[in-house]
């Protein structure tokens, strides 16, 4: 019988021995695989690498920015006025919506490369062993079963199970969230065990921070755990925002509403006698004033100028809608690392010969803060020789081509917690040279250095370092009985704030002592102290999360972490609605029932130890609960999540180019702060959207009043159809543009968010449209009939009509601005409110500008059938303009604007 080939990539080999290994993998794991073998292996699993998705190509990116339902019924009304003869109708509606795809497209021309970016982490060149010879090959060319041999600096190029180690540490940051290096080991691990929790494993996309290795490969490409990352991203739903699906209902109410508005017009009027020629011509004009024309190029525009602003303030917006989205958001999930915390370990705590202080205790570089307290170094000798010991114990130095300190990270916080206490790196060295050292290994728990002629110095966890100690060192610097239950105790304390606790001993060897071995370090050890360290919480973080809580926002630590210490930096930042936040690590989430996640999500502070399914798990978990959820991330663990969020939120400075490329948003100082003054700037956004909504849509029906009541009644046109594009494209675009530039509202994030499920069409916006419109098309119909009884000419009339309406759109705007705040009319305050708001001078001068040119230049009486009008017949139509005062004031009496953003009236912007 043939030999049956081995498995192609082998599952849950972080709970097999070395022995089921070599049988499952069919492999001399001494000898490694011979060179036929590994190529048969090749051509049977395929080169280690991802699956990287194909991009679109650019022309389909730009068709992208035409797929709403809003420009789709844009188009149709354009190729229906061609096919109809009216080109110059059908050339302003085509145009708008080119421009409107030609911003969205230049804002978003990055295309999504997630996957093409992971492919690009696993290539590299490693040392493997084949036919019993140690060879260099490139990544890609690896293949179950070959051993890999692992040094300090190396990325790992695929899953390893790991057979030997020396002193090996491994940063698997990017996979796990895990803010240190994983000590490693060769010993099997439960096949329950989480990926954060399996030391017998090295996976790839992870790197050696110290030590050396050897590891058979077990999974390449896509069936790595990286590769189930690739796979996650690539089933991730394409960014949706509340923005998206409220536009997309908004715009499907609003072709429903055309469409039945436009068969009632043609129906009533074929029942009346009318042609069919005559009554499609106003259907479909009835059709161009009732779509708001100018709005998709209003909300691009004022979503462009959001992302600049919060350019401005740290935060890069890669999808243009991601802007507004945060300004939506009910819950913010992020990690701890670095936007939370100061991504740096420190000395947080000290305890020696039973003392416990904080590391700011001390004397700074060992001279008197104030002046009153005795420096705890000189009454507590046992603290010295503490501080000294982490000084000597490691391998930390100070740089030489920068200030401050290279090394691991935690030996560089022993650095400067001696430095703090006014040891000197190389006077210290120089009264106590290094002879020799033992390295960190994970079997034993200690690492070990003999100074000068005789003194030894062992660090490390207190399981490993405890068991040494015959004696502790006490106040007065000589031995003293030693106390395991209040050592004990003080590690319990230290490590319920969230600290890293090392311990500390002292020991001798014979006198001009070389070489330092294992049994030198045995027993009889003098116990000195501990060290408690942390990565601090970033004080400028701490403010943003009581002012994401004052706003109504979640915030929610989702990490990697040890619960422990996620939970005291939770504890210390005060998030949560509870004096002690509710955590909850990956094992107990996977404990809970289906039926009751929902709830369990909603009520937890702390997500610890989460895999990165689990992050993606409670994303949308939130989600079906009706939150709209920000997610911040830095690896590629948190890639997925971030592509699933309403806005991912990546690391600009320390994260990795998968998150970036998986994220909406990008922070550029990885600072929690940011996302904070971020969400203002969303809802300053939102704010100015609603009144850009609230100036175009009355707009669009009166003009719809005036067509379908004219058609109804059989009545003259009081404007044409390429009068209605005019106003809905060109006045009303550069009249609203000015909204955008509003600047942000004062006490924005003293508000809660708007309801997720709060329509773009809400009651208060439908009753300002209605009293709005009502007076637009009175101001239309009006000056149309009154001109005409005076003048005799069509022309005039019409020309008149949409002069009144745009004079009476300058109150209008007016009131939907800051310059409210200047209200009643003092033209002394008003005049300073304008001048210190330069758009709106701006667009009020150029919509000016164009009024003028649309009825005095020749050319456009020629195109758009105007007239030129007199000063007289000017002066008539600015009577609008005060008649519009009491509308405007009723109108915000209605709808104050802030509902869209907060739930609740703000004065400010009433009148």
């Amino acid at each position: 019988m043939s030999r049956q080939p081995p498995p192609l990539q082998l599952s849950g080999a972080h709970a097999l021995s070395s022995v089921a290994l070599q049988e499952q993998l069919a492999v001399n794991l001494e000898r490694g695989l011979s060179a036929g073998e590994a190529l048969e292996r090749l051509h049977r699993c395929g080169a280690n690498r991802l699956t990287a998705r194909q991009e679109r190509p650019l022309w389909q990116q730009f068709l992208a920015q035409f797929h709403a339902p809003l420009l789709y019924a844009l188009l149709i009304t354009g190729t229906v006025k061609a096919l109809t003869g009216s080109l110059r109708e059908a050339g302003v509606i085509w145009s708008v919506t080119v421009i409107n795809a030609v911003i969205g497209f230049v804002q978003e021309s990055r295309a999504e490369r997630s996957i093409g970016a992971l492919a690009q982490v696993i290539r590299s060149e490693n040392e493997v062993l084949r036919d019993g010879q140690l060879q260099r090959l490139e990544a890609q060319d690896l293949v179950p079963g070959d051993v890999v041999i692992l040094s300090s600096g190396d990325r790992v190029p695929a899953d390893l199970r790991l057979l030997a180690v020396r002193n090996l540490q491994v940063d698997e940051s990017s996979l796990t969230g895990e803010s240190l290096p994983i000590a490693k080991t060769t010993q099997p691990d439960p096949a329950e065990a989480p990926l954060a929790d399996r030391q017998g494993m090295a996976h790839a996309g992870s790197f050696v921070s110290t030590g050396q290795a050897r590891g058979v490969v077990v999974a390449t490409g896509d069936a790595t755990e990286l590769g189930n990352l690739a796979c996650s991203l690539q089933q991730g739903a394409p960014l949706s925002t509340p923005l998206i699906r409220k536009f997309s209902r908004f715009s499907l109410t609003i072709l429903r509403l055309v469409l039945g508005l436009s068969i009632v017009t043609a129906v009533v009027g074929l029942a009346r006698g009318r042609s069919g020629a005559e009554m499609f011509d106003a259907a479909v004009a009835l059709a161009v004033s009732a779509i708001p024309e100018e709005l998709p190029a209003i909300v691009t525009i004022t979503l462009a100028i959001g992302v600049r602003r919060m350019a401005q303030r740290n935060a890069i917006i890669r999808k243009l809608p991601a802007v507004e989205a945060l300004g939506s958001a009910t819950v913010i999930c992020s990690d701890k690392t670095g936007t939370l915390t100061q991504n740096r370990m420190a000395v947080q705590e000290l305890y020696a010969a039973g003392q416990r202080l904080r590391l700011e205790a001390l004397w700074l570089d060992g001279q008197a803060a104030h002046g009153s307290a005795p420096d705890p170094l000189q009454s507590n000798k046992a603290l010295r020789e503490l501080l000294l010991a982490g000084l000597l114990c490691s391998d930390a130095r100070p740089s030489d081509v920068h200030e401050g300190l290279v090394g691991d990270p935690t030996e560089t916080a022993l650095l400067a917690a001696a430095q703090r206490a006014g040891f000197d790196y190389a006077e210290a060295h120089r009264q106590h040279p290094r002879r020799d050292a033992l390295p960190f290994e994970a079997e034993l728990q200690v690492m070990a250095t003999l100074h000068g002629s005789e003194r030894i110095v062992v660090k490390g966890s207190l399981e490993g370092v405890l068991p040494r100690c015959r004696w502790q060192c006490g106040s007065d610097g000589e031995h003293a009985p030693l106390d395991p239950d209040a050592i004990r105790a003080a590690v319990d304390t230290m490590a319920g704030q969230g600290e890293r606790v090392l311990a500390f001993a002292m020991g001798q060897v014979p006198p001009n002592q070389s070489a330092l071995v294992h049994h030198h370090i045995e027993s009889n050890l003098t116990f000195l102290g501990l060290q408690g360290m942390a990565d601090p919480p970033r004080p400028e973080a701490t403010q943003a999360v009581a002012a994401c809580r004052a706003a109504g926002i979640a915030v929610k630590m989702i990490t990697g972490d040890h619960i422990r210490t996620a939970t005291a930096i939770a504890r210390q930042m005060d998030i949560g609605h509870r004096p002690t936040p509710v955590c909850i690590d990956g094992r107990g989430l996977e404990a809970v029932a289906a039926d009751a996640l929902s709830d369990v999500v909603l009520d937890t502070d702390v997500f610890a130890r989460m895999a990165p399914a689990q992050k993606l798990q409670l994303v949308r978990s939130l989600q079906a609960s009706g939150q709209i959820v920000a997610m911040t991330g830095d690896g590629v663990n948190d890639a997925p999540a971030l592509r699933q969020a309403d806005i991912g939120i990546a690391m600009g400075a320390g994260g990795t180019a998968v998150a970036r490329e998986a994220a909406a948003m990008v922070l550029t100082d990885d600072n929690f702060a940011a996302i904070a003054a971020a969400v203002e700037e969303g809802r300053g956004v939102a704010l100015n959207l609603h009144r850009a909504m609230a100036f175009c849509l009355p707009v669009n029906g009166g003009e719809s009043f005036t067509i379908l009541i004219s058609a109804l009644m059989g009545l003259v046109l009081p404007i044409t159809a390429l009068q209605v594009l005019w106003l809905n494209m060109v006045n009303s675009l550069t009249m609203s543009l000015p909204l955008a530039f509003e600047p942000k509202a004062c006490g924005l994030m003293a508000m809660p968010p708007q309801r997720p499920d709060r329509p773009l069409l809400n009651r208060p916006l439908v009753q300002r449209l209605l009293l709005v419109s009502a007076f637009s098309w009175v101001v239309i119909f009006a000056t149309f009939f009154w001109a005409e009884a005076r003048y005799g000419d069509r022309s005039i009339s019409r020309t008149m009509a949409v002069q009144a309406l745009v004079l009476s759109r300058v109150t209008y705007l007016l009131s939907l601005s800051e310059v409210s705040q200047h209200l009643p009319w003092a033209w002394g305050r008003l005049a300073t409110a304008l001048w210190r708001s330069p758009a709106l001078m701006l667009g009020l001068g150029a919509a000016l500008l164009l009024q003028v040119l649309f009825s005095q230049w020749e050319p456009m009486n020629t195109f758009f059938g105007t007239a030129p009008l007199s000063l007289a017949q000017w002066w008539q139509c600015s009577l609008a303009i005060p008649l519009m005062i009491p509308v405007a004031r009723a109108a915000n009496r209605i709808d104050s604007l802030v509902p869209i953003v907060a739930g609740m009236p703000w004065n400010k912007v009433t009148v």
